[in-house]
């Protein structure tokens, strides 16, 4: 009985044994070692509500067949707890079902919790009641924030213990984040910021996640922190212990575009290029932001001023079609890195030099085949070197992967993958029984204003419930005044802090004016007609997104905080900010839910045939339109438009403006060091015209399109087209 219960304990603990081996994530100076076993990991972000549930599957297996390991993404606080502690998790926001899509496929996921995400979204993935918390201080040694913090991140791992979604779970989560590109922040707030960091890394390795945590662009992370990489490129990174792996969480696909800036691309030979560096130099894990960069649906993009598009020239598109030669030619990378693994996980590499910007990087195991790679620094010329005993030609600005030391497998600037064209083409579906409603300027709803001495700061009034906040208030003129009788009209000065205006003077729009992301401030400084006795001032203030990067940014104040003066009446300049303003937050419309598609029976529609005569701002608009055939992604054409919100079928697919891009459209090449400036497209064009209307959003018949247009664009000129790749 005795040897039967001994065998027995031996046996239970073989299993139990076996388990931890089998399921585990650790590291060393090599590489994260999943299993015992250490791995080059390929990584590409995908975030779930950049895109709809039913576009995840198709997307992670395009993403699989590229040849990725894993899956990366944030988890955005401000869509999960949009009030204290009321969360969400349903549609776009499952996060649990996008993990388990991407654990279906076989691929691993590293979960960046953050939860600042900054990511160029809405408020930085901060919700915005958090900024309302007394006392509270973002991102520094401040209790009030780190409560919150703390609470939100336990509220995710502990999700995901639930499901079993760590590792040793049995899960696909081999990687968690926290925090996030916090340093330059955390040196700028000196000991408070050293503090907040290190408290955040042990708050994040207490919750027990059994997977490692890394924080990035992070260079003092404390241990058992893995600090990694961000940038275009990281082969000049090492981490801050010998016995941690070189990891680059961020290799920047291309760049986000701005409302009124070009399109930015990134060459795929440059973008291999960047990858092979860091592997050459020792690098396991690289993860490619973005992957697919999807769409800021909503009111979710940040900046501000940042669009609708989040496609980020990534190797899937933003309609989730793939990206070529981009998505084929790293494909082939991924490939010849895989058959180097064996070599670059056992060896260091011995570094020769052929000249002063040509080099080989070989790594040479006890046992198995060598592995070389072969550089060539020059963005002019090629290369000639010989190596074992054989001449290799380089083109510029590249490196040939070698994965026996003998044969070149991959170049990074010989792209033999054929670039495919995508169209927008017309569909087979019209837009039909257009009608409009304009928002009445003339009533207000009292219980639904306040008033005050004085101008006050938007988001502190909206909340960001709203992009939208009225000013109102009223002058009265003499009838003596010089100007009514011949003279010049008086001029009207509005200083705002953003992110654009538009006038309105007795009921009649005066003018507007636009910031940028790089200049968020609005002047508006125009003559305006006013009449003997009382007039009216109405100014509607617009924000384009919340800032979602820069210090203490959640004190960052938006609206119209003055001066607000006229010049030109006889007494010289009034100043009217300390005027008694009175305040509405949100439209007439937004308040009836009049892209709801449930009837209103107030909103008094106006039939189609005026709308081509009366393009007013401040108007809504709306029409039905039966689904598309085929499978094609789908799109709205809006070049006939000024600037607003689009929704089909009651949900909002994103903020529209069709202001033009500026910058230098000089062409692109991919050698030499590339920065966003270097490859311009679309100058001269809108910044964006198409904006993506998921499939899944509507029904065979009778869909709903609703309009908001600030500025007064024709509708009946807007149509839905799909998106075809073309030979």
């Amino acid at each position: 009985m005795e040897s039967k219960s001994f065998l027995k304990w031996v046996l239970l603990f073989l299993i139990v044994g076996c388990q931890l081996i089998r399921c585990s994530v650790t590291y060393d100076s090599k590489s994260i070692v999943i299993n015992g076993e250490r791995r080059i990991l390929i990584s590409g972000s995908i975030h779930y509500p950049r895109s709809t549930p039913e576009m995840w599957k198709d997307l992670v297996m395009k993403a699989k067949d590229g040849g990725l390991d894993v899956i990366d993404t944030y988890v955005f606080w401000n869509v999960h707890e949009p009030s204290p502690g009321n969360y969400n998790f349903e549609g776009r926001y499952d996060l649990v079902r996008f993990l388990k899509t991407v654990q279906k496929a076989g691929m691993y996921v590293h979960l960046r919790i953050g939860p600042y995400v900054c990511a160029e979204w809405n408020f930085g993935g901060f919700p915005v009641w958090l900024k309302y918390v007394p006392g509270i201080s973002f991102r520094t040694d401040n209790e009030p924030f780190k409560n919150a913090m703390r609470g939100f991140t336990e509220k995710i791992v502990n999700l995901m213990k639930s499901e079993k979604m760590f590792e040793p779970q049995g899960g696909p989560i081999i990687l968690s984040q926290v925090e996030n590109e916090y340093g330059s922040v955390g040196k700028a707030l000196g000991s408070a910021g050293h503090n907040y960091m290190t408290w955040a890394s042990n708050m994040a390795v207490e919750l027990g996640t059994g997977v490692p945590w890394v924080m990035c662009k992070q260079d003092d992370a404390p241990d058992p922190i893995i600090n990694t990489c961000n940038g275009f490129y990281c082969d000049e990174f090492s981490p801050n212990k010998p016995y941690k792996p070189t990891m680059w969480t961020e290799a920047w696909s291309g760049w986000f575009t701005e409302f009124g800036g070009p399109v930015y691309e990134r060459p795929v030979q440059d973008l291999a290029f960047g990858v092979v560096r860091f592997i050459q130099k020792g690098g396991s894990f690289f993860n490619y932001y973005m992957y697919h960069g999807g769409t800021n649906f909503g009111r979710s993009s940040g900046g501000p001023f940042i669009t609708t598009s989040y496609d980020y020239d990534a190797p899937i598109d933003e309609y989730g079609l793939i990206r070529q030669p981009k998505h084929g030619h790293l494909k082939k990378l991924h490939m010849a890195i895989k058959q180097c693994e064996p070599a670059l996980l056992s060896a260091e590499p011995v570094i020769t030099s052929f000249g002063s910007l040509q080099q080989a990087h070989v790594f040479s195991p006890k046992s198995g085949p060598c592995a070389a790679f072969l550089s060539n620094y020059d963005p002019n010329n090629a290369g000639k070197v010989m190596f074992n005993n054989k001449h290799y030609t380089l083109p510029p600005w590249s490196i040939s992967i070698l994965p026996d030391c003998k044969n070149v497998a991959f170049n990074t600037a010989d792209v033999g993958v054929q670039s495919t064209k995508v169209e927008m083409q017309p569909s087979d579906s019209n837009l039909f029984s257009w009608e409009m409603y304009t928002e009445d300027l003339t009533v207000s709803d009292e219980s639904s204003t306040l008033t005050a001495t004085g101008l006050l700061e938007q988001i502190n009034i909206t909340r960001d419930t709203s992009d939208y906040l009225w000013y109102t208030t009223s002058v009265d003129i003499g009838s003596s005044e010089s100007f009514l009788r011949g003279g010049e009209s008086p001029e009207l000065l509005v200083q705002s802090m953003g992110h654009a205006l538009h006038v309105f003077i007795n009921g009649e729009h005066s003018g507007s004016s636009f910031g940028t992301r790089k200049h968020r401030r609005v002047a508006y400084k125009e003559k305006i007609n006013l009449r003997a006795g009382s007039n009216k001032i109405a100014l509607l203030s617009v924000a384009m997104g919340l800032p979602n990067i820069g210090g203490h940014y959640e004190t960052w104040e938006t609206g119209v905080l003055g001066p607000v003066a006229l010049y030109g009446l006889d007494q010289g300049k009034r100043d009217l900010s300390w005027f008694n303003w009175t305040y509405q937050v949100g439209l007439k419309g937004e308040a009836m839910n009049v892209f709801s598609s449930n009837t209103n029976s107030n909103i008094k529609w106006t039939q189609g045939s005026l709308i081509t005569q009366k393009q007013q701002p401040l108007t809504w608009h709306k029409a039905y339109f039966n689904e598309p055939h085929g499978d094609e992604p789908l799109a709205l054409d809006m070049n006939s438009m000024g600037k607003g919100e689009a929704w089909i079928n009651g949900e909002s697919i994103g903020r529209y403006w069709s202001t033009y891009a500026n910058g230098d459209c000089q062409g692109c090449h991919y050698a030499g060091t590339y920065r966003p400036l270097t490859c311009q497209l679309g100058c001269g064009q809108p910044t964006q015209r198409w904006y993506h209307v998921p499939r899944s959003l509507l029904k065979p018949t009778n869909n709903l399109l609703v309009l908001f247009e600030e500025l007064g664009g024709d509708p009946t000129k807007v149509s839905i087209v799909k998106r075809s790749m073309v030979q």
